[in-house]
């Protein structure tokens, strides 16, 4: 996501970064630069002004430019106007203490509004919430099954109104009425609502959401936007919020050929915040949005908190501890390979996994890393015997021939594979003994236990 904003930002900052000197002429070059880049991401013209402006005011203070690293000031000052325009603190989810908590969900057609509300049912579920999803989108076609079909996906139920023929009722303030009511009914604690969209902002799609708005008076109010549209998308928001009142803003396909402009913009010109950003199709591909970490990667900082987060959701404390048992007393074998080698594969799409480390975002960006990387490992470790995956030391000559062919791979794969998990436990081996001599290395971090 942003990399040629990244890529534009990076060429900006280079005549700064790391220099021991900065004047006021190459503050005044390189924000020329940065205001370009960022009219380029299509980021509003006032937007873009006012960012350029007050950083330039604050890099030319007295205390940067005689300061003892000045670049690395300057490039502070840019990431902390970045958390600022992207919202500046993280902002959760409105909570009532009234049942169910209802959350209004509109967006224009095409901006993965159905989607989301899968995704965003998921993620409430993974926090103990027991979703009810109404399907309020009556018009476009094969709108309510497919809703009901990410909603069995996710393990939530759907709201539905049909009549004797089985089409849906064409009553959304209806629809969305009465799935409250079969919410508080069943004792489900959140409904969220999907609602019509249409190609464009018109009076009869804002009379209709005004009206479910009015019927059931939610708690959440969030606005879908497909980041791929730019300005168009900060526009269709700001006639929302006029008509709404839009308690946050939702940036979808920020996995796609997105130049920034709507997610740098949207906050400014809407001065509503954003709360989540969607990265893929997958219905687990759903983050809560945290300025400070969207600038991070912007600036190639990578997330390192985000990564920790996601393989928190992967790895307990419990199964960690176990797994360092293992290492400890070196039984770590090809079964707790495999089984880590799918842990990490649910923690997301590898790339973007790879792209929060600090250092590797711009190594990874231009190469094919692919998901189904370990497709090979896999096929490999599952043509082993449960003896051989026990002890590896087992594999001989004729028996490495015997899972190459059993895998579709040469002998070399084996080979190759064996001799990166002896790799791996050296390494960990050589963890466990400088933790024993009291070096600062802490276990806990390493199996994404804590921050």
């Amino acid at each position: 996501m942003f990399d040629t904003l990244s890529d534009k930002l990076d060429a900006a900052l280079k005549s700064v970064r790391g220099q021991g000197k900065i004047t006021e002429l190459n503050i005044a070059e390189t924000m020329r630069e940065v205001r370009r880049a960022l009219l380029d991401a299509d980021v509003n013209y006032e937007v873009a002004r006012e960012f350029t402006n007050r950083v330039k005011e604050k890099a030319l203070d007295a205390d940067v430019l005689t300061s003892v690293a000045p670049g690395q000031q300057f490039v502070k000052l840019i990431y902390d106007e970045l958390v600022f325009l992207l919202g500046d603190v993280h902002v959760e989810l409105n909570k009532s203490k009234r049942l169910p908590n209802v959350i209004l969900i509109a967006g224009l057609q095409g901006s993965g509004k159905t989607t989301f509300v899968a995704k965003l049912a998921r993620f409430l579920k993974s926090q103990g919430k027991s979703p009810l999803l109404a399907a309020a989108d009556v018009y476009r076609p094969a709108a309510v099954e497919q809703l009901e079909t990410l909603a069995a996906q996710v393990g939530v139920p759907t709201f539905a109104i049909r009549g004797e023929d089985g089409v849906p009722e064409k009553d959304a303030v209806r629809v969305a009425r009465e799935a409250v009511k079969e919410a508080r009914k069943t004792g489900r604690d959140t409904v969220i609502i999907d609602t019509a969209g249409r190609l464009h902002v018109d009076e009869q799609m804002m009379a209709e959401v005004v009206a479910i708005k009015n019927a059931v008076k939610p708690d959440e109010i969030l606005f879908i936007v497909d980041s791929m549209t730019g300005q168009d998308a900060v526009n269709s928001a700001r006639e929302f919020n006029l008509q709404l009142d839009i308690d946050g803003v939702v940036l979808t396909k920020l996995d796609g050929d997105t130049r920034g402009g709507a997610a740098l913009s949207i906050r400014s010109v809407v001065e509503k915040p954003i709360k989540f950003a969607s990265t893929g199709e997958k219905l687990d591909a759903l983050t809560e949005f945290h300025p400070d970490r969207m600038a991070q990667r912007i600036l190639g900082m990578g997330d390192i908190v985000s990564f920790v987060e996601k393989a928190k959701e992967q790895f307990d404390e419990e199964e960690a501890i176990e797994l360092e048992k293992k290492f400890r007393k070196q039984t770590f074998d090809l079964d707790d390979f495999y089984e880590q080698l799918q842990r990490i594969k649910k923690m997301g799409s590898m790339k973007d996994l790879l792209g929060m480390i600090p250092g590797l975002g711009k190594a990874v960006k231009d190469m094919d890393v692919r998901d189904d990387a370990f497709v090979h490992i896999e096929a490999l470790i599952q043509s082993m015997t449960p003896a051989e995956r026990s002890k590896p030391e087992l594999i001989n000559g004729s028996r490495r021939q015997r899972i190459a062919k059993g895998a579709g791979l040469k002998v070399q794969d084996v080979n190759q594979l064996l001799k990166q998990f002896r790799e791996m436990k050296k390494m960990m081996k050589t963890m466990m003994r400088l933790t024993k001599k009291g070096r600062d290395v802490d276990m806990g971090a390493l199996m994404g236990l804590q921050n």
